[in-house]
Parts: C-alpha cells; sequence; structure tokens
C-alpha cells in the first residue's frame, strides 16, 4: 500500500480523518500509536463543536490538529513528493469503501455542495475495482493483524497465571504473589464493569426474619432434614445459608454502653428479649432485673446458683484447694470455657481476676445466652458439640464450667464428656455445678441418681481425679501425665485416639469416643506454663514446638505495636471529612475504651492482640484463624489469648452486631489467592452482618486489592477512606465506618 498525501486541507471533516490515518500508517499496514493519540485528540476536540451538516461532529479541523498533520508531513515529504503528481479524487460511490471509522457517523442529508454526496474525497489515480481491493485487503491484514495480538497475549497471560499457580504449590515469592494479586484486582475490575448497571442496584435490605437470625443453624430445616436427639441444634451449611443483603438494626436499637458500664447494662432493644420473657424466666430473674422499660441492669450480687456470683467464684477456688478466686492465675488457670454460661456473669466476674472466659451455647431465636453475653463485651460464640467436635484445637483451655447445663452427658456413652477432655488442658479443671451430683436429691431421684454414677464412674475412666464435692458442685483435675492411660485395666473406658485419628485442630469433625491429645507436642501442664501475662511471651522451647522461631515473634509484636499506635488514631470520624488527615498532637485521642469486642479475621501470631493489651486498651479479641492459611491457632491459645478456626466461605457462628471492631491483615490477598467457592462480596456481606452499627473495619493489605475492596464499601453504605502507610509503600489501609440504619417500626 502506498501512503496517501496530506498536503491539501480538504472541505470535509471524513477526508481528514482518512487523510490523517493514512500518514500514520506505515507501507507494512501497522497502525501506529501516534494514530491513536491522534484519534482522542480530534474526537476531544471535535465534541465541544457544533454539529455541521450532514455528520455528527462534522466540520474542518482545528488549527492544532491541523498543526499536527502540518508538522507530521515533514517526516514524508519525500514519499508525498513521488506520489503528488498521481493525485486526483475518486468518484462519490467509492468514497465509503474504506474508513474505519464511519460507523462514528450519521449521514442525514446528502451534501449540496459539488462534489461526492458524503463528503469523502480520495485519489482518483486508482481504478474503482483495485483501489477496493487494496482497502478491503488493508482492513483484512489490519483486522488480524489485532485479531492474532490479543490471542496471543491472552495465551501468554494464562501459560503465565498457570506458571505461577503451579509454582505456589511449593513456595510463594513475594514478587509474583504480587503480580497475582494485580491480575486478580483487574479481573476482579473487569467483572465489576462486565455486569453493567446490574452491578450499581441498590443493595437489598435483609427482611425482619434475619434481624437475628444466623446462618447455618436453621433448626426447622434441619428437622425437616430429618435431624433429631439434639443434632438439629448443630451447625450445618449449605447454599441456603448464603443471603447478601443488609441486616438492619431493630427500630429501637441504641449504641451500647462502653465498657466497662455496657458490662452492668444494656439496652433491651438490641437484643431479642422482652420485659416478658424475663420475668417469666423462672431462675433468670434471680440474676437479672429490669430497671425500667428501655434497659436491663446486671449485677454481680445477683444470684446465679444459691449464692451470689462472688460466694460461687470463692467456693470453686477453695473446692481446688485456693485461697480465693484471685489465686487461680498463680495456679496456672487464665482461659475458662463455660458450657451454657446464662448470661456471662461467671466470666465478667472471673475478668476482673486476669481470667478470660469463653462462653458456648446452642442457638436461640430468642433470650439467646450468647446474644446477650456479647452485648455486654464479654467474649461468646454458637456451639453446640451433640454430634461435632468444637472449632477448638486440643488442649485448648485450662479450666471448663457446667453449670445448669442440661446437658446428658451420658449420651453415648460420654462421648461430650470426651470431647470436654479433649479441649482442656493436662492439669486442668472441670467444675460441673447441677442438682444431679446432689447426692441427698439423687436417693430420691432415680434417674439423677443413674447419671450422677454414670459421670462419677466415667471421670475415672478418663483419669480425673475427683478433688471435691459441695453440695451440687463437683470438681475434677485432669491427670498431668500420660501414665494412667496404660496403667488401666483392659476394655475400662475409651481407649486413646490413635495418630492418624488424633486431629490437633479438627474443624467440626464428628465426635469420636477416645481420648484425643495425648500425641500432640503440646502436652505440657498448666502449673509448668508460664503464669499469666508472662505467658503471651512464650520461650523459645516453646515456640519450637509450633514451628516459629523466637525472633519472628519479638518482630511481629514490635510491628504490632507501631501498628496499633496508628490504628487507635484512626477511629475517629475526621478521617471521612473533607479534608481527611490524620489526628495530630491537637486533636483528642479516642479513649482506651472506644471499642470493646474486636474481630481478627487473620490472626497469625496473635501480635495485634498482644499490641492491644500492651496498649491497655479495654478490648477483647476473638482471634481467628482461616482455614485456608497456616494454622497458628494452638500458638495463639497457648498465649492466654481466645480463638477458633473458621472457613470465612461460611457464616460466623454468632449474631447480628456483635463486634464494634472488625480487623483483617493480609487476609483479602490469603483469600483471593486460593480457589474459593464463595466471593469476597460475600465475605464483606458477613463482615456487615458481625459488625455493631458505628462500628469499624480496619484492612491491611496490597494496594490494589484495598481500592478493589473500596468499591465494594460503597454497597454496603459504609463510609470509607484508604490510608498511605509511609512504611511501606506496597500496602494500604482501608478504614470503615459503618452507619446506623434501623429498621422503620410498624404504625400501630
Amino acid at each position: 500500500m502506498f501512503p496517501l498525501t496530506c498536503d491539501d486541507v480538504y472541505e470535509r471533516e471524513t477526508e481528514n480523518l482518512i487523510c490523517a490515518f493514512n500518514f500514520f500508517v506505515s507501507n507494512d499496514g501497522r497502525l501506529k500509536t501516534n494514530w491513536l493519540k491522534f484519534t482522542l485528540l480530534y474526537l476531544s476536540r471535535r465534541m465541544s463543536r457544533p454539529l455541521h451538516r450532514g455528520f455528527s461532529g462534522g466540520g474542518k479541523l482545528s488549527g492544532n490538529i491541523q498543526d499536527l498533520l502540518e508538522d507530521s508531513q515533514m517526516k514524508v515529504k519525500p514519499e508525498k513528493q513521488d506520489f503528488d503528481n498521481d493525485k486526483n479524487r475518486l468518484s462519490a460511490d467509492r468514497r465509503s469503501l474504506w474508513n474505519p471509522f464511519a460507523f462514528m457517523f450519521t449521514v442525514s442529508s446528502p451534501s449540496k455542495q459539488n462534489g461526492p454526496e458524503n463528503g469523502f474525497i480520495v485519489p482518483d489515480s486508482f481504478s474503482p475495482v483495485s483501489s477496493r481491493k487494496r482497502y478491503k485487503l488493508t482492513l483484512f491484514l489490519l483486522k488480524l493483524s489485532l485479531f492474532v495480538i490479543v490471542i496471543l497475549a491472552l495465551s501468554w497471560s494464562f501459560w503465565w497465571t498457570l506458571s505461577l499457580t503451579t509454582a505456589s504449590r511449593n513456595h510463594t515469592f513475594r514478587g509474583y504473589r504480587r503480580l497475582q494479586e494485580q491480575l486478580v484486582s483487574d479481573l476482579w475490575d473487569i467483572g465489576e464493569l462486565s455486569v453493567g448497571a446490574s452491578s450499581l442496584k441498590e443493595t437489598e435490605l435483609c427482611s425482619l426474619e434475619f434481624e437475628n437470625y444466623i446462618p447455618c443453624f436453621n433448626i426447622s430445616e434441619n428437622l425437616e432434614l430429618g435431624l433429631t436427639d439434639g443434632q438439629e441444634q448443630d451447625r450445618h451449611c449449605g447454599p441456603t445459608s448464603k443471603h447478601n443483603c443488609l441486616v438492619l438494626a431493630p427500630s429501637g436499637y441504641k449504641v451500647p454502653h462502653r465498657w466497662p458500664t455496657g458490662r452492668d447494662v444494656i439496652w433491651i432493644d438490641n437484643v431479642k428479649i422482652n420485659a416478658q420473657e424475663v420475668l417469666s424466666s423462672g431462675s433468670l430473674t434471680k440474676r437479672m432485673m429490669l430497671l425500667d422499660e428501655d434497659q436491663i441492669s446486671f449485677s454481680f450480687a445477683s444470684s446465679m446458683v444459691d449464692d451470689s456470683i462472688e460466694d460461687y467464684s470463692h467456693q470453686i477456688a477453695e473446692m481446688i484447694g485456693l485461697r480465693n478466686e484471685s489465686y487461680l492465675v498463680q495456679a496456672g488457670v487464665r482461659t475458662v470455657l463455660d458450657i451454657g454460661c446464662g448470661f456471662g456473669s461467671l466470666g465478667a466476674h472471673f475478668f476482673q481476676n486476669q481470667l478470660l472466659t469463653m462462653c458456648i451455647a446452642n442457638y436461640e431465636s430468642s433470650g439467646s445466652q450468647v446474644e446477650i453475653t456479647l452485648e455486654r463485651g464479654l467474649p461468646a460464640m454458637v456451639a453446640s458439640f451433640t454430634a461435632k467436635k468444637l472449632p477448638f484445637p486440643s488442649l485448648s483451655f485450662d479450666m471448663v464450667h457446667s453449670a445448669w447445663d442440661g446437658i446428658a452427658w451420658n449420651y453415648k456413652d460420654g462421648i461430650r464428656l470426651i470431647e470436654i477432655d479433649r479441649v482442656l488442658r493436662p492439669g486442668g479443671y472441670f467444675v460441673w455445678t447441677s442438682p444431679v451430683a446432689n447426692t441427698r436429691a439423687s436417693v430420691r431421684n432415680k434417674d439423677n441418681s443413674k447419671v450422677w454414677d454414670f459421670v462419677r464412674n466415667f471421670a475415672k475412666d478418663l483419669c480425673w481425679d475427683l478433688l471435691s464435692q459441695q453440695d451440687k458442685t463437683v470438681v475434677w483435675k485432669k491427670p498431668s501425665n500420660k501414665d494412667c492411660f496404660t496403667s488401666r485395666s483392659h476394655g475400662s473406658g475409651p481407649s486413646v485416639c490413635k495418630v492418624g485419628r488424633d486431629v490437633e485442630s479438627p474443624y467440626y469433625h464428628p465426635l469420636e469416643a477416645c481420648i484425643g491429645g495425648t500425641h500432640s507436642k503440646r502436652w505440657l501442664p498448666i502449673e509448668e506454663r508460664p503464669k499469666w501475662p508472662s505467658r503471651f511471651t512464650l520461650s523459645s522451647k516453646e515456640l519450637a514446638v509450633h514451628g516459629v522461631v523466637f525472633d519472628d515473634i519479638i518482630e511481629d509484636d514490635l510491628n504490632w505495636k507501631s501498628a496499633v499506635r496508628n490504628y487507635w488514631s484512626l477511629l475517629s470520624p475526621l478521617i471521612f471529612s473533607d479534608h481527611p488527615k490524620r489526628p495530630g498532637i491537637e486533636d483528642p485521642i479516642p479513649p482506651y475504651n472506644m471499642v470493646r469486642n474486636v474481630l481478627d479475621m487473620n490472626a497469625h501470631f496473635g501480635g495485634f492482640n498482644s499490641a492491644l493489651l500492651e496498649a491497655g486498651k479495654s478490648v477483647w479479641v476473638m482471634n481467628v484463624v482461616s482455614t485456608t492459611g497456616p494454622n497458628h491457632l494452638p500458638l495463639i491459645l497457648d498465649r492466654g489469648f481466645l480463638g477458633v478456626l473458621h472457613d470465612w466461605c461460611e457464616a460466623f457462628p454468632t449474631y447480628p452486631r456483635t463486634y464494634d471492631l472488625v480487623h483483617a491483615e493480609g487476609f483479602l490477598s490469603l483469600e483471593t489467592a486460593k480457589q474459593r467457592r464463595c466471593s469476597i462480596l460475600d465475605v464483606f456481606f458477613e463482615i456487615d452482618r458481625l459488625l455493631r452499627p458505628e462500628g469499624w473495619v480496619i484492612l491491611r493489605d496490597t494496594s490494589s486489592l484495598i481500592e478493589a475492596a473500596r468499591g465494594i464499601t460503597a454497597r454496603l453504605k459504609w463510609e470509607a477512606r484508604v490510608v498511605e502507610i509511609e512504611s511501606n509503600s506496597d500496602e494500604k489501609l482501608l478504614v470503615c465506618q459503618k452507619p446506623l440504619i434501623k429498621r422503620r417500626s410498624n404504625p400501630s
């Protein structure tokens, strides 16, 4: 193909486009970058000019574009001179055979000027047939070249991504991880664009039935599936448990009181329980009282069993052999699992003595123990071990407490007691308060007497030592060594799990009728462990059990101390102002009790938890270890913290509006690097369900993933701001706050 001349300024705009296009096309037909720049410049200039006859965007070239052409002609002057002698016009019926931008113009009427009908002017040196063939051939070659380039680019990208995915099975390098995250981010953006207008539609609001609902705990659905004997209370996650809608707060919802006031007083409209339920709840009224129409007050002086909570905890300490409950820490007790915790009264009292109590109870649609305990700012989660193991590693707690639980401990030959033994550390205590344990009453009740005899004998088979029994309360101690298991007579009690079945961190595995944890390297009696607060800094020997180097923990803790100082200053609506800035010295620092319930979605070594405690913040942290990443949950629990294993493609086992702060560092990178059965959007809807109104979200991740996540926050109606990290240009913070959106009350 011979280059066309551009020495004349033609009358028609389309002529100028053709002239410019041919100038920027080399002899071999390849399109130069300059043509793209020219077209963009031309279109941007012409969009602002008035319309001329017959063409949308018609008119002559502007002065700047004409200058561009004149300057460009200097580069092809020799070629132009060779071709000037052959320059003529083609007839009007040949002017539209080749014009790659014809779709931009709309012909409204024929031109009234002399010349071709639509104003396309090209040289007349070619015959109609040969010109048409050359034009078609050029256009075909141009399209074919672009098509080949696109195919090659896509093939190379697919091959490269596949090679990276294969390499990631052995080792993950920082360089290609960043490339992979960028690829995911790009594909995410493309996906959002491909959805089009549908992605911009208003996010649906959940119906009233979801106000206090926890997915995966649908009792009525479980009953329809034929699950009975308590299995309907267990957790069952399926496709129907996913609901991507915004859960609104009740119409009377109020922001909870800050700690420690919130421990003793809660708003009644924030939980699903009413005054009538409180007054008709029997023993419930002994430990709570209704102050007025909209608040519930809890008192340590209120009765939990027959005596006050102080007397009860004092009794437990004495039965262990201690002067009072303040000495429990010195006896090696730090973490307590409270089964059927009521409303967290024991945990609230233990917290004053540096004991951390995790409350677990079945899902309850109204008057929930877990929901009210969390509303008070105390650790709790929904859990049932009727048929499945608890989501905690073996040897996790120093004490297990159960009072008035209604659990049939003789169910399936004591399989639930075996699960208690699994999560209890060597030398730990099992405290059981029940009317069944009252020997005098059991004599008159044969059923109770039968249960008591079973529990007492089965505890012996587990090698538990009966320390003391006072009225309805019994305290057992788990053995500190394993000698008892080998010295038992054959056939007495459950066997010890074999190595292959002794899974240290089961994730809702079926209950097993064998003693677990005996093969763990973490078998260490509580009296030999460092006492709190020294425990959260484990020794090199203890860390070696977890495959972690001491220097890594020290470095991780130092980094988190610095991060917490920065995080805390950001918990202010100031960052969402029109002129956002980091709060400075002149700005008030958020109070130490700004938040209480904290959820760390990707806890790593528990460094965030450690830094918050060292900074003196009045928080407790639910350290979550994702099933898709390295399992450091045993390490976290050995440091004296609370935590749980969880798959974030499933609903977290808690009620809506239960956490003040949700934190995740590297979580997006972890989740997007795996082949998941859910989207990040699903996870963000779950975060919104867990978060209290006016609660905070802090995400730290790579810049590309943070920018992509920011778009999702708009759908959730969060206030969001991306914050630069001065020490790391590859990462950013996404700080968000959830607004208070209430459900409209029905008119009476």
